[in-house]
């Protein structure tokens, strides 16, 4: 883990990109095209496997590695792109599991969310 957080990080790529002059290509259509193909990059990694296999991917240090960058690769596509539109990635991520919540709700009418409910 480490003490970074989800600004530092931004600020990071923008930095990155400023001193490449990358600026004007990072735009909101080409940082989600990006995104995309970082995604699927990282999808096929999965492609063939078996949901087995699939999940033990990370006891392989070769295969590990290369989850691990696509996701980075992923991530930082996508940071850049909120950074770029103004979004709050964890604003944003906070209200759409509040609304899933609400639109899901607990089979049976227990809230996990509710720590008095057992009380």
């Amino acid at each position: 883990m480490t003490d970074l957080d989800i600004a530092q990080l931004q600020r990071r790529l923008a930095d990155f990109a400023a001193s490449r002059a990358w600026e004007p290509y990072h735009t909101p259509k080409n940082l989600c095209a990006a995104l995309s193909v970082e995604a699927s990059e990282l999808l096929e990694i999965f492609q063939w496997l078996t949901p087995e296999q699939s999940a033990r991917v990370m006891e392989d240090a070769g295969p590990a590695f290369r989850v691990t960058d696509e996701v980075a690769d992923v991530l930082a596509y996508l940071l850049q792109f909120c950074e770029v539109l103004g979004i709050d990635v964890l604003a944003a991520l906070a209200a759409k599991i509040e609304r899933n919540e609400e639109r899901f709700p607990v089979p049976g009418g227990a809230d996990p969310t509710d720590r008095h409910s057992s009380e």
